[in-house]
């Protein structure tokens, strides 16, 4: 009975973490296109053919899911209104994306092959392996980067996590790592890259900029003092 208690007092506590049944509708709204999209237009840039293929950037391409999973459930636990501050951020982009990719199919064509690099290693192995799951379909904005800097923000936004400038560096050489493994594992262009900047800002101007004014006065000194 006591177990049962505690746990109901749980989901109680937390049940705002409800809405991460989002991505539910991400998940089968997102497969449905891979699945699908076979005819698309494609992304590319003059700066995508300067741009080398490095297989050792596939370790910050998958911390990414890491990075994204570890921010957001520490949000949830900690801090309601950054949790929905965040979720608002990443969820309504993450819908703008869905809403190009369906209206605009686009995609882009700038895999490697990799049987021809002359080089064999696990880091290549791992590359191969999402090459096989993840198709070039897409793309634009790229989803990878904009919950990246949505992570960033979410983090530097934290009062808590503020004050902590190592791990503020952290997030922010992280965040860099991951935007750059995107274009040096030919997963993205640098157009995609680009798109999600362009869509983070305007998401910043939407969730944040409006929570930023409802802030006392005292309490923007405050926190513009510890930056």
């Amino acid at each position: 009975m006591k177990l049962l208690n505690a746990l109901k007092q749980l989901i109680i506590k937390y049940k705002h973490g409800l809405i991460l049944s989002y991505f539910f509708i991400y998940i089968i709204w997102f497969g449905y296109l891979e699945r699908h999209v076979k005819t698309f237009t494609t992304i590319h840039s003059k700066l995508d053919s300067l741009i080398p293929f490095e297989e050792i950037f596939i370790i910050p391409y998958l911390m990414w899911f890491f990075f994204i999973f570890i921010t957001v459930t520490y949000l949830l636990l900690t801090s309601k209104a950054d949790f929905y501050r965040c979720c608002a951020f990443l969820f309504i982009g993450m819908t703008i994306c869905l809403i190009i990719y369906t209206v605009f199919p686009n995609g882009q064509d700038l895999r490697v092959d990799l049987n021809s690099l002359g080089r064999h290693n696990i880091f290549i192995d791992m590359v191969a392996a999402i090459y096989k799951v993840d198709t070039p379909a897409n793309v634009f904005p790229s989803i990878h980067v904009f919950n990246s800097i949505g992570a960033l923000i979410a983090i530097r936004k934290n009062e808590r996590l503020h004050k902590m400038k190592w791990l503020q560096v952290s997030a922010f050489i992280l965040t860099v790592l991951i935007i750059l493994s995107t274009m040096f594992l030919k997963q993205h262009s640098t157009m995609d890259v680009l798109g999600a900047f362009a869509l983070s800002i305007i998401m910043y101007m939407i969730v944040y900029i409006p929570a930023w004014r409802k802030v006392p006065k005292e309490a923007k000194q405050e926190l513009t003092e510890i930056s």
